[in-house]
């Protein structure tokens, strides 16, 4: 029986894996959490890889330091690779207080080589590398110990066959000269407000039927209220209060303590408690918010219906985009292709500028402007040039 290395526990190693792992052009990472019982991630292992071998670090491990992995990921000459990568870029984030860099996410990259949208890690290891992922430990619980050399197996192979995705989408990327069209989407990933909620900013999260000032000012509150307990228990904010609790008690704000018993979803007693005098208080403050500091929303206007435009828009988007091999989500989603066929002197979308414009945008512009038709042809559609009545393919 083939024995997979095992985690390292000490710092010492890590120190020394990491001195070797600075001097990688670039490493494949990913990591094994749970979530459904805190507010945040428990990191439970981190899968690293580079050219020369693959390893795993066991940050549950008593004592140890993981600094050094993590002033590796603030290494700029090291390129990080991840495979949808938000998930991991939010546990680093929370251990390091900034982002690592740089980021290569091959889920994106993916997009870009045609590989379509929101490519999965499974789908592009088969294509790729004609390989199937061991899934036999994919619900595994990662907080126990020791770890088997089944879950090690399947740990290092996420990284293992990261290595060979990852080359063959540069090769592709290199070959058609798109690597800029991947910098530039990782540069929305790499935004901080992504990974960090303002508490007072948590009631946004909330979906609400009104734009009642006063109603959102009390939501606003508890929301913050309740962000700012999960924080400090480090609990799901479903646990300390869920969605619907807080939008009854912002439309009913109960007046005194023991009211709160009465609210359907909190616990007998809740009133009483330490986190029942806070929410009092919490409910208190946005009662008594001046009318110029509450939140404001605009209703909502009625959807007018999708101009018949736009049909032939997201037609054209998905013939380019065949085309030239790239996800159409990453050039304009239906949302911005129905909201510029209903107002198309607006030039304010991303589709019109940059590649997105060369592949795309200019095209739509023709549409629109009558110089560009889509006709039925052998069981397809045909684009057709109407200034030179030539055809493009």
């Amino acid at each position: 029986m083939v024995k997979y290395m095992q985690p390292i526990t000490t710092t010492d190693e890590l120190w020394r894996l990491c001195d070797l792992l600075k001097e990688s052009e670039f490493i494949t990472v990913d990591t094994e959490f749970l979530r459904e019982n805190s507010y945040y991630s428990k990191l439970c292992l981190i899968q690293v890889a580079n050219n020369e071998g693959a390893y795993a670090i066991d940050p549950l491990a008593d004592g140890i330091d993981l600094r050094p992995f993590l002033d590796l990921l603030e290494n700029h000459n090291v390129l990080k690779v991840l495979h949808a990568c938000r998930q991991d870029i939010e546990i680093f984030y929370q251990l390091m207080g900034k982002l690592p860099t740089p980021i290569f996410d091959t889920q994106i990259a993916a997009m870009v080589c045609g590989f379509g949208d929101s490519a999965g890690y499974e789908t592009l290891v088969t294509k790729i590398t004609n390989s199937s992922l061991d899934k036999s430990a994919r619900y595994t619980d990662w907080s126990q110990r020791p770890l088997s050399d089944t879950q090690l197996k399947y740990a290092i192979g996420d990284v293992t066959h990261l290595r060979d995705v990852y080359r063959s989408l540069m090769q592709e990327l290199e070959a058609t000269d798109r690597t800029s069209w991947v910098s530039e989407e990782m540069a929305g990933i790499l935004d901080e407000r992504l990974y960090f909620v303002e508490p007072d900013e948590a009631w946004q999260r909330l979906k609400v039927r009104t734009n009642k000032p006063r109603f959102l000012g009390i939501l606003r509150s508890i929301a913050a209220w309740r962000e700012s307990q999960a924080i400090e228990r480090d609990l799901p904010r479903g646990r300390v209060a869920k969605d619907e609790v807080l939008l009854e008690i912002a439309a009913h704000p109960p007046q005194k303590p023991d009211y709160l018993d009465k609210v359907r979803g909190l616990p007998k007693g809740f009133g009483r408690s330490r986190a029942g005098r806070s929410l009092m208080e919490a409910i208190t403050q946005g009662l008594e918010a001046p009318e110029s500091s509450l939140p404001q929303i605009e209703r909502a206007k009625p959807r007018p219906a999708t101009p018949p435009m736009a049909d032939l828009l997201k037609v054209l988007l998905k013939i380019r985009c065949q085309q030239h091999k790239v996800a159409p989500r990453l050039i304009a989603n239906t949302q911005e292709l129905e909201a510029w066929a209903a107002e198309p002197s607006k030039a304010d979308f991303r589709c019109m500028t940059g590649w997105r414009y060369d592949i795309f945008g200019k095209d739509a512009l023709k549409l629109m402007q009558g110089n560009l038709a889509l006709t039925a042809s052998n069981g397809g559609i045909d684009v057709v040039e109407l200034e030179d009545d030539e055809t493009t393919e």
